[in-house]
């Protein structure tokens, strides 16, 4: 029995015993272009963002599907993502200028970030970013006198914790009181920073943001959040004035990384938002908020292969076999931050059983530097490539040059035709911005 893995979609064993994706052999892609390499199935980024549109046309009032960018960007990705009806969060000025350089429509970009710099906030107002998610009281007063000085009056949602600790790591949470992120509902500082913001002669509050943190498989805490967040759009109604007209979820909706893995579907996620959205508004007398979904993972994840090639293999007897790699925690840290799990297989040996446990390590000076621990792969040998699934979020984009490893280049595959959308760096790459030292 051959050992079956959490694919792209049109992932196949071609007649050469090869994986194959978009109609490419995973194998001759590594010839050609070199490893380490991202692969995208382009069809599968394509079929994830339909799938959320999807899921939330049965929304009883407006809403929105925005990409957040920082699962993986570029300027390829950007105009899929537009060329898909979705909209965008960046969560730093670099993000910001890769969408501009890409087109897209600077009406749907979503500004995030807990600490945007002076220089971000005026790159937002003069690309005409659509929305600024605040983070703080001292960005609501930068972002006021910025945009007064230009002449306009920004739009802002305020970003919330609202107390809502999901089941996922510790690193990933976000919506608890405990948080960098956002304003605390305790001791009113949610409260204060609405005020603020309806204070702001320049900015235009539409309602709230509350990202309860990553890979998220139990929906509850989706309903938990919401309750949460209608019962103070109330209270902020009665007291304030404060019309809250948008309601964003932000995101995190887990995938599956390895057969352990049981996430909820996008359509799942989709029906637990909007019925808890509709019963919070009616039970507190509320019109429907224009209702947004921040999924960045869930789109991007699955949809790409990391392929490797094998370098050294080292068997310690009655303990373990090490099979190491051109690449490691310089193109998925994952595993060292979040201790992250992965399944592997080899692209030239598809077909071959399975029968021989060893662990991944990367070519990193780290022990820790371990892709993935005690899997069953096909008999190794020095060459084969090596593939790791569901490396297309948080992959490339957490990508370092760290032991002086130029970053891989990434390929978008699609009927059979495979197109670079990033370049591997190169060694001259690593010192072009280095200056020797003057004497």
């Amino acid at each position: 029995m051959t050992h079956t893995l959490i694919y792209p979609e049109t992932a196949r064993h071609n007649e050469r015993g090869h994986l194959e994706i978009g109609g490419c052999d995973v194998v001759d892609l590594a010839d050609e272009f070199g490893t380490p390499l991202f692969i995208y199935d382009e069809l599968a980024l394509r079929h994830q963002c339909r799938a959320y549109l999807d899921a939330f046309a049965g929304a009883p009032a407006e809403h929105e599907v925005v990409y957040a960018s920082k699962a993986f960007t570029c300027l390829a990705m950007c105009r899929l993502v537009a060329e898909e009806g979705l909209s965008l969060d960046v969560a730093s000025g670099g993000e910001l200028y890769t969408a501009r350089a890409a087109g897209f429509p600077a009406a749907r970009i979503y500004f995030h970030g807990n600490n945007k710099t002076a220089a971000e906030i005026e790159l937002g107002l003069d690309s005409g970013v659509g929305c600024f998610v605040v983070d703080s009281f001292e960005e609501i007063a930068l972002l006021d006198r910025l945009a007064g000085g230009r002449g306009v009056r920004q739009p802002v949602l305020i970003r919330l914790t609202p107390g809502v600790k999901p089941t996922t790591h510790s690193y990933v949470q976000t919506g608890q009181q405990d948080s960098k992120f956002g304003f605390g509902l305790a001791e009113g500082a949610a409260t204060e920073a609405v005020r603020a913001c309806m204070a702001a002669a320049n900015l235009e509050p539409l309602g709230v943001h509350a990202h309860l943190g990553s890979q998220i498989f139990d929906l509850s805490s989706y309903a938990a959040s919401i309750e949460v967040l209608f019962a103070e759009a109330a209270e902020w109604r009665e007291r304030l004035g404060f019309d809250c007209k948008v309601v964003n979820l932000g995101g995190g909706l887990g995938i599956r990384y390895t057969p352990r893995d049981h996430p909820s579907s996008i359509a799942e996620f989709a029906k637990v938002a909007i019925a808890a959205t509709t019963k919070e508004a009616a039970r507190r007398g509320l019109p429907m908020p224009r209702l947004l979904v921040e999924p960045g993972r869930s789109i991007a994840g699955k949809a790409a292969v990391t392929a490797y090639r094998v370098g050294t293999i080292k068997e310690i007897p009655k303990v373990r076999t090490y099979v190491a790699v051109d690449g490691g925690m310089s193109d998925n840290i994952r595993p060292m931050l979040y201790g992250s799990r992965y399944e592997a297989m080899l692209a030239n040996k598809a077909e071959v059983p399975a029968t021989v446990e060893v662990t991944v390590a990367g070519k990193h000076c780290e022990s820790g530097d371990v892709l993935v621990r005690d899997v069953k792969i096909a008999p190794p040998e020095v060459g084969d490539v090596l593939v790791t699934p569901s490396t297309g979020a948080y992959g490339y984009a957490m990508a370092n040059t760290y032991n002086g490893q130029p970053r891989p280049a990434v390929l978008f595959v699609s009927d059979g035709e495979a197109r670079i959308v990033i370049e591997r760096e190169t060694w001259d790459d690593l010192i072009r911005l280095q200056h020797p030292l003057r004497r």
